[in-house]
């Protein structure tokens, strides 16, 4: 095995033992004596040969570290940018993980972005970077009509996360009178 190649089970084996915590980068690259370029070309030729190996706003992990024993449900909501931190926050205080956030775009189809936000600290680090970054939310291509897969070990935290959503005014239901609304919740729907 060339130096390459045990630098990349080591990555692996790193990923593994993080489970569903993402691993940033330069911890990756530090860890294993080596830059955070070489980081992410390890990652990419990973992915090539078929890793489950994703990139979230807080570093990587093995998708495979999502499931087990994980109940998920998709959400279609709607708000302003300015609202972002009371929805996240919201959700992430009754218990859920934020898996991932997803818009259908009209001209690229479905754009996801991972999130994996437990925490409040998860979520004031995303926000943080997004104002650092300067960037705007995916939900802002869309008129802040978005999706967001959420997770979590009992369905009592999912249904709360519902009722929270609702009383917020966020979330969207299937009697929505917004077409564009319904087309959203319809193809969520169906994966």
């Amino acid at each position: 095995m060339n130096k390459g190649e045990e630098r990349r089970s080591k990555l692996l084996d790193i990923l593994r033992q993080a489970g569903a915590d993402p691993v940033p980068g330069f911890k990756l690259a530090e860890e294993l004596q080596t830059s955070r370029q070489a980081i992410v070309h390890d990652i990419a030729l990973l992915r090539s040969a078929g890793e489950p190996i994703v990139a979230t706003s807080r570093g990587y992990m093995l998708a495979t570290a999502l499931a087990p024993g994980m109940q998920k449900i998709e959400v279609v909501v709607r708000h302003r940018p300015e609202d972002t931190p009371k929805e996240l926050y919201s959700l992430v205080d009754v218990g859920v993980r934020i898996v991932d956030v997803a818009v259908l775009h009209p001209i690229y189809g479905e754009l996801r972005g991972r999130l994996e936000l437990d925490s409040r600290a998860d979520v004031e680090e995303f926000l943080e970077k997004v104002s650092s970054c300067k960037a705007h939310l995916l939900s802002e291509l869309t008129d802040g009509l978005h999706m967001h897969t959420l997770a979590a070990r009992d369905r009592k935290y999912l249904d709360e996360a519902l009722r929270v959503l609702e009383k917020l005014g966020f979330l969207i239901k299937e009697d929505s009178q917004d077409e564009t609304e319904l087309e959203t919740l319809a193809e969520a729907r169906s994966r």
